[in-house]
């Protein structure tokens, strides 16, 4: 009995090992067209009774929660139930469920996505391990020379980020502007560590962003007067709430002042400091790349709604 004890126990282990091995954070990347798109999961307690996790984007670009994980024959799967929908028809069909799957293979995720009942092939995807970045905003970063991504007379130095989508905005008077439904745009250079001026103007119900390193959205939104959230104007989009609502009402220029070193994020919102050396965790819904070491450029968001640009300034922090 005690050999026939000891079998079983060392059969068991690699499974419990295999399970342990999908916990930390994860880059994702989509094999999809016209171009592939950029998720984040995070896992922890996989193998346990107390197994969590969250995960960008599965539903409306939020930060999700996973309501299911299990490793099934060494598989990762994990569901993330379907949001009630509003004001739908009592005859619509109910909202379908996601299910993710995936593999360890060579030390990344080699995933697939679908959703329940989905007659279509699923979606594959791989995922690669968050690295961890060392920089920190510890007073020994200096300024290079600013950079002007917007010359104020067209949107050279600016591609579609969809390049399906007709390429709509235009130049006038000194003002860059988008005319939806369009695409997001993203500048042709990258950065790394920066600080970034950054003047814009919104209409009634505007809801639009600008991505840093093409991952992390700091939100824009028409929401003078609403109490700070994660989606509110000066948030880190889905992560992290502003301090305060800084918001000017609709029609006049505000500003923002973002300063980003490593994961380290502040941002001076119409001279409001609303976010404080905070923690990016990870990608937000905006992100065109999931290489969270490399730099990238600023994304500027168009498919929503219109959003005007009159000064957008970088410099960038060197050692």
């Amino acid at each position: 009995m005690r050999i026939a004890w000891g079998i079983l126990l060392l059969a068991a282990c690699p499974v419990l090992a295999g399970a342990q091995d999908y916990n930390g954070r994860w880059d994702i990347t989509t094999m999809t067209t016209p171009r592939p798109r950029a998720w984040w999961v995070e896992l922890t307690g996989v193998g346990t009774p107390q197994a969590a996790g969250k995960f960008v984007s599965a539903y409306g670009g939020d930060m999700n929660k996973i309501d299911k994980i299990e490793v099934v024959n060494g598989e990762l799967h994990f569901t993330i139930n379907a949001p009630a929908r509003r004001n739908a028809a009592t005859d619509a069909p109910p909202p379908r469920n996601s299910v993710y799957t995936a593999r360890l293979v060579g030390g990344k995720l080699d995933g697939a996505f679908q959703l329940e009942g989905q007659t279509e092939p699923p979606t594959k995807w791989t995922g690669v391990r968050a690295p961890v970045i060392a920089d920190k905003d510890d007073g020994s970063w200096k300024k290079g020379t600013p950079i002007a991504l917007f010359n104020g007379k067209d949107a050279a130095g600016w591609k579609p980020l969809n390049p399906d989508t007709p390429m709509k905005w235009t130049v006038q008077d000194g003002v860059l502007r988008n005319a939806p439904p369009t695409t997001d745009i993203y500048s042709e250079q990258k950065f790394w560590n920066f600080e970034a001026h950054v003047d814009f103007r919104i209409i009634e119900n505007s809801n639009s962003g600008i991505g840093l390193r093409g991952r992390y959205e700091i939100q824009i939104l028409e929401d003078y007067g609403r109490p700070p959230n994660t989606h509110g104007s000066g948030a880190l989009y889905s992560r992290v709430a502003p301090s305060v609502n800084a918001s000017k009402p609709a029609g006049e220029w505000q500003s923002y002042d973002i300063r980003l070193v490593g994961r380290t994020l502040t941002v001076v919102f119409n001279g409001t400091k609303v976010l404080d050396k905070v923690e990016v965790e990870g990608l937000t819904a905006i992100a065109e790349n999931s290489d969270e070491a490399e730099p990238g450029p600023f994304i500027l968001q168009g498919d929503h709604s219109y959003v005007e640009i009159k000064n957008f300034v970088v410099t960038p922090l060197v050692h």
